[in-house]
């Protein structure tokens, strides 16, 4: 009998306001240790926590944008635990009422849509860092982290494959990153993965499960999930029993390794906060917040479709980011039509040119308006789709723009019907046995004479006019 594996998600997104949940200081990222941690952060003896607004702005776009219950009354709890890089001794977050709800992410997977649940999405204060490098088997705390605003996404344990944990989380990082509620820096650790796993006998209760904590790639996520689900199958094969407990998962070993007992609610002692007031949400404030959402992933990859007749692939790619989506469409605007032209050269040049410098779109030193210049020279037959990519190659390494670059190499292409014929006329008059051949059958020769005139115009020969005009002088 086979195994059914069950997973859930709890994802932390850092939200990307300009300070902390509960205090002033930066949230900036890179500060050398301990410069970024006020007063309220440390928990000096007398301050109170006062919350940021902004985070609540965001926590509520968010529960928006998965169709999610907001609550009209939310509080701050008290989670206690013990770490060194935990000044108060408590972390101040959410439990019995969260701001956001219940709320629902669809998914795609081989082609099939699924809708996963997400059970919550609660504020709260991230804490410090502990660094075990370099310090002469000592662990050093840098707290700059501590009380840096999160919003810890919860899902129903609705995945049933490592496939749709991937779809999910990659889901919810496109979606925060549309929002502009969080950076998506997986690097830094603005968006983290932690996952609850169990296996099952199909028609049997769910297993027990473990929680692999702190993961921050989707491909450490995938190598992560696989390694803990043949883990536990082995043991229960075995005749063991899983125990419940947080995993680490080493990328360098490709495994998970015990970090402790798994905690329950009832171990961190839950209270509200005497602090901080409890949250009251108005309709007023959640009309606000609705009132900037921007067009989400799955409505504009609609859009794309209908509207530039792009297949479904090329609108996902395209959609992949908001900065991208706006890149293209900025793109066709700017050639005045094309769409189809210009997702190509987004998807193909563009991003290839980025992935193999490693850069973000941000960087690129071809921005769209420059690479609408540059397919416009296409459409209006300038030049051919082959001296475009040179071109491209030119304006990438900083020669200028499109039209510089094609006049300084003097690039244009040739598209007088006389001065191709006559090159033509001199390709079939130089081959004569190649011309015997094709006319006696072997028509995969044309690309051979195709090849002769691009070759003795340097490619600069219009390829529409060339193929109409050699067709008609060898059949003729």
């Amino acid at each position: 009998m086979s195994w059914e594996v069950v997973i859930g998600l709890e994802i932390h997104a850092q939200l990307a306001t300009e300070s902390k949940i509960f205090s002033g200081a930066s949230t900036a990222f890179g500060a050398l240790p301990n410069t970024q941690a006020c007063a309220v952060d440390i928990a000096l003896p007398g301050v109170l926590p006062v919350l940021n607004a902004e985070a609540v702005n965001m926590a509520i776009k968010f529960g928006l944008a998965i169709d999610a219950e907001i609550a009209p009354r939310s509080v701050f709890a008290r989670k206690h635990y013990f770490y060194p890089d935990l000044p108060k001794g408590y972390q101040i977050s959410q439990y019995e009422l969260p701001v956001v709800g219940k709320g629902r992410v669809e998914i795609e997977v081989d082609g099939q849509t699924k809708t996963i649940g997400v059970t919550r999405a609660h504020l709260e204060e991230d804490a410090g860092k502990s660094l075990h490098e370099d310090f002469a088997g000592m662990t050093g705390i840098d707290l700059n982290r501590a009380g840096t605003p999160l919003l810890e996404i919860v899902s129903e344990p609705d995945m049933r494959s490592v496939a749709e944990a991937i779809a999910y989380a990659k889901k919810i990082h496109e979606l925060v990153q549309y929002l502009e509620i969080c950076d998506g820096n997986m690097q830094e650790g603005s968006f983290r993965v932690d996952a609850n796993v169990s296996v099952h006998r199909p028609g049997t209760p769910f297993g027990t499960r473990t929680e692999l904590k702190n993961i921050n790639s989707f491909k450490f996520l995938e190598k992560a999930l696989e390694y803990e689900i043949e883990r536990h199958i082995d043991i229960l094969e075995a005749g063991g029993t899983i125990v419940q407990e947080t995993r680490l998962y080493d990328s360098v070993k490709d495994e998970t390794r015990s970090m402790r007992e798994k905690e329950e609610a009832n171990d961190y002692r839950y209270f509200p906060d005497p602090d901080l007031l409890p949250l009251e949400i108005t309709p007023e404030m959640i009309e606000r917040v609705a009132a900037t959402l921007p067009e989400l992933p799955d409505a504009k990859r609609a859009r794309f479709m209908e509207q530039y007749g792009l297949p479904a692939y090329d609108a996902g790619v395209l959609t992949g980011s908001r900065a991208l989506a706006d890149y293209y469409e900025q793109v066709v605007e700017t050639v005045g039509g094309e769409p189809k032209l210009c997702a190509n050269w987004v998807m193909v040049e563009l991003l290839g040119a980025l992935n193999k410098e490693n850069l973000r779109l941000d960087e690129s030193p071809i921005d769209a308006v420059m690479l609408g210049e540059l397919l416009t020279r296409i459409v209006d037959n300038t030049i051919s789709g082959k001296i475009a990519k040179e071109v491209f190659e030119a304006m990438w390494g900083g020669e200028g723009r499109a039209d510089e670059i094609i006049e300084a190499k003097g690039l244009k292409q040739i598209t007088d019907a006389s001065a191709i014929e006559a090159i033509i006329d001199e390709v079939i008059a130089a081959n004569p046995q190649q011309v015997e051949q094709y006319r006696g059958g072997k028509d995969k020769l044309f690309g051979f004479f195709v090849g002769q005139v691009m070759k003795a115009t340097q490619g600069k020969a219009n390829p529409k006019q060339v193929n109409e005009l050699l067709r008609k002088k060898l059949d003729g």
